[in-house]
C-alpha cells in the first residue's frame, strides 16, 4: 500500500506515520508538509531515512502538486490543518485557506484519481459544547469558533463529495490528543515549558472548562484499524473517556514539577470558549473491536517528563 500522509511532520501525523513504518515495513508513505511554525523534522528523525519514507514540501491547496502525488497513492489522510483555536480567532483566514480550501483540492484530485480510501482527520470541536451527555456520529454539528467552524465546513464538503461523486471517504473525530512532540502552543506542552522557565502558566476563566482526554498513540492504533477495516462513508468518534477540567491538568503538571499554586494566572477567557467536549465512541469500539491501551495517569506523567528531558527539542 502507498499512503499520502498530508501534515506528517505535526504532532499526530508524525505518531502515525512512525507507527505505520513500524507495523507495515513493506507500506511507503509519502509525507506532504507545508513546513509551518509547527511543523518539526525532529519528529521523524528516527524515519527520515527509510527507503519507504518520502518526504515533499508542499501546501494541500496547491492543486498541481496535490494532483502529482495523488496519481502515485492508493490512499489519503489529511491530518494538515490550522489547529490552535487561538489563532483562529485572531486570523480566521488561515484557517479557511487550509481546512476548508486545501480539503476541496484534495477531493478534486481524488475525484480524478483512483484513490481507494480518504480520512479526514477533524475533531470533537465540531460537535460544539455540550453540558451533560455525550455527541454521537449523528448529532448536528453546532461549532462555536473559526477553527471548529472550519473543520466542520470541510465535514460538510466531503459529505456532499461522498453523495455526489461517490468520494470513498471516512471521517475521524478525535478528543484532545496529549503526548510527545506536541507543539508547545498546546495546554499541556506550553504550561510545561512555561513552568521549566520558572514562568506562570496562563489559565483561562477559571479553568473548568473540560476536555476528554486521549493518549496519541491510543488515537493512531483508532486510525490503523479505520484505515484497514474502516467502512466507507462512515465517521467515527475517538474517545478514551478520560474527562479532566483544564485546572486538573494544570494541577498535575505543577505537583509533577515541584510547583505551587501560586504559577496559576487565571486571565481573561477567550471569546466562545466551548465549557465541555463529549463524544461517544462506542461505534468504533463495537464495529472495528477498538479500546484504548494507555492508562491516563501514567501515560500523563511519563509524558510530563518526555518535555522535561527533551528540553532541546521544546527550544527547537
Amino acid at each position: 500500500m502507498k499512503i499520502l500522509v498530508t501534515g506528517g511532520l505535526g504532532f499526530i501525523g508524525s505518531h502515525f506515520i512512525k507507527h505505520i513504518l513500524k507495523k507495515y515495513p513493506n507500506y511507503e508513505i509519502i509525507n506532504l508538509d507545508i513546513v509551518s511554525y509547527c511543523a518539526n523534522f525532529k519528529n521523524l528523525e528516527e524515519i527520515e531515512n527509510n527507503k519507504n519514507y518520502t518526504f515533499i514540501k508542499g501546501d494541500i491547496s496547491d492543486k498541481n502538486i496535490v494532483e502529482k502525488i495523488t496519481q502515485e497513492v492508493n490512499c489519503i489522510i489529511n491530518f494538515a490543518a490550522q489547529t490552535h483555536v487561538d489563532n483562529s480567532i485572531k486570523n480566521p483566514k488561515d484557517f479557511i485557506k487550509t481546512n476548508i480550501e486545501g480539503v476541496y483540492v484534495l477531493l478534486e484530485a481524488i475525484k480524478k484519481y483512483n484513490i481507494e480510501k480518504f480520512i479526514q482527520i477533524s475533531t470533537d470541536e465540531v460537535y460544539g459544547s455540550i453540558a451533560n451527555g455525550f455527541f454521537s456520529e449523528n448529532a448536528n454539528l453546532e461549532p462555536n469558533n473559526p477553527y471548529s467552524a472550519s473543520k466542520a465546513s470541510a465535514d460538510l464538503l466531503i459529505r456532499s463529495y461522498q453523495n455526489t461523486y461517490k468520494i470513498p471517504a471516512i471521517i475521524t473525530r478525535c478528543a484532545n490528543n496529549y503526548g510527545e512532540n506536541q507543539y508547545p502552543e498546546k495546554l499541556i506542552p506550553h504550561f510545561i515549558s512555561q513552568l521549566l522557565n520558572n514562568k506562570k502558566v496562563p489559565l483561562y476563566g477559571n479553568g473548568l472548562n473540560k476536555r476528554d482526554w486521549i493518549y496519541v498513540k491510543d488515537n493512531v492504533k483508532a486510525l490503523d484499524l479505520i484505515l484497514h477495516q474502516g467502512k466507507i462513508g462512515e465517521i467515527y468518534n475517538i474517545s478514551a473517556n478520560c474527562e479532566k477540567t483544564n485546572l486538573e491538568i494544570t494541577k498535575i503538571i505543577l505537583k509533577e514539577l515541584n510547583k505551587d499554586e501560586n504559577y496559576i494566572e487565571y486571565v481573561e477567557d477567550r471569546p466562545g470558549h466551548d465549557l465541555r467536549y463529549g463524544i461517544d465512541s462506542s461505534k468504533l469500539k463495537k464495529e472495528l473491536n477498538w479500546t484504548p491501551d494507555y492508562n491516563f495517569n501514567e501515560q500523563f506523567i511519563k509524558t510530563i517528563h518526555w518535555y522535561i528531558n527533551n528540553k532541546d527539542w521544546l527550544k527547537n
